[in-house]
């Protein structure tokens, strides 16, 4: 919502000359906070954890869905990124191949990248095709004797090159991954929000009959104060209390947090973000593709809303 926006400034300042504790104490901003959000989501993902950042979003994801399903295993998508701490360092193909490589219990699916992967715009199906690539790891995996816990994906792979998954991509996935006792984990660290503009989440863009198991966010959530959620169903965070090994953050969701966090969502509402996403999306993509037609380095112009890429290319065959 902008660098040191007033309203942002003015509600983290109010709640600190107020009180600011651990999240052992009870306090309100908590709850209002949570039935905010959850007015953003599909009604089955209404369980909140609140956390610092995105990358203990991710790593708490990934405990829940281990608790659930019982499994270990996890896919995720080649070039992926989805945080510094040590467990996701080895669920990211962009970070663990300088460093220790790829563990066994990790599975690398290819990017659903219609433009220079392997199924491009010229494919009949490219959907079925690369959802079969994850169906095929599954079954491979299954052979071995192995079990998968998740299939974790950014709803829009970043780091990955701007990538916008063909609609219809998720729903096949998590079809192979629901009937292997999987769930699935959309991370929205970097592209929820509105970010996309036309809608709030962008997992959303895959229709309106997908919705994932669990969903983590991060980054524009606090608006660069310190603030993450992971959203999940009822059942997983039963499945993950049944432990009896309470989810503890001493910070995670204090007064303060809570109070920029439902700021932030005021901002968005008040000054009606998702269409200024979608208006300065379309128009600078339309520039980009007026500059696409004079210069050929340029090979494709994607994006949705505020979530752009441009492909820089050598070779227009390639």
């Amino acid at each position: 919502v902008g660098h040191c926006h007033p309203d942002i400034v003015k509600a983290a300042h109010e709640q600190n000359q107020l009180l600011n504790t651990n999240s052992r104490y009870l306090h309100d901003n908590l709850v209002d906070y949570a039935e905010r959000l959850s007015k953003t989501l599909p009604e089955k993902l209404c369980i909140f954890y609140f956390l610092n950042s995105g990358s203990e979003a991710n790593d708490l994801a990934l405990r829940l869905a281990r608790q659930y399903t019982k499994h270990e295993d996890v896919i995720v998508l080649d070039h992926a990124y989805h945080g510094h701490l040590t467990s996701l360092i080895d669920i990211s193909p962009y970070k663990f191949r300088n460093l220790e490589g790829q563990k066994e219990w990790v599975h690398v699916a290819p990017v659903p990248d219609t433009y220079r992967g392997l199924y491009r715009e010229d494919h009949e199906d490219p959907v079925t095709a690369y959802s079969d690539e994850v169906k095929n790891i599954i079954e491979h995996a299954h052979k071995r004797g192995r079990k998968i816990a998740a299939f974790f994906v950014e709803s829009l792979p970043s780091v990955g090159g701007q990538i916008i998954p063909p609609a219809g991509y998720f729903q096949k996935v998590a079809e192979h991954v629901h009937k292997a006792g999987g769930v699935f984990i959309a991370d929205e660290i970097q592209v929820g929000f509105g970010r996309v503009g036309k809608h709030f989440w962008a997992f959303q863009l895959q229709g309106e009959d997908f919705v994932p198991d669990i969903v983590t966010m991060g980054k524009p959530i606090g608006n660069g104060h310190p603030l993450a959620c992971v959203a999940t169903t009822k059942e997983i965070a039963e499945a993950f209390a049944a432990t009896g090994v309470e989810y503890f953050n001493t910070f995670g969701g204090n007064p303060v947090s809570c109070a920029i966090g439902l700021a932030v969502l005021d901002v968005i509402e008040k000054e009606h973000l998702q269409a200024h996403a979608t208006e300065v999306g379309n128009f600078l993509m339309k520039i980009l593709k007026e500059q696409q037609i004079k210069h050929p380095i340029i090979g494709d112009v994607r994006g949705c809303g505020l979530f752009i890429g441009v492909d820089l290319i050598k070779d227009h065959v390639e």
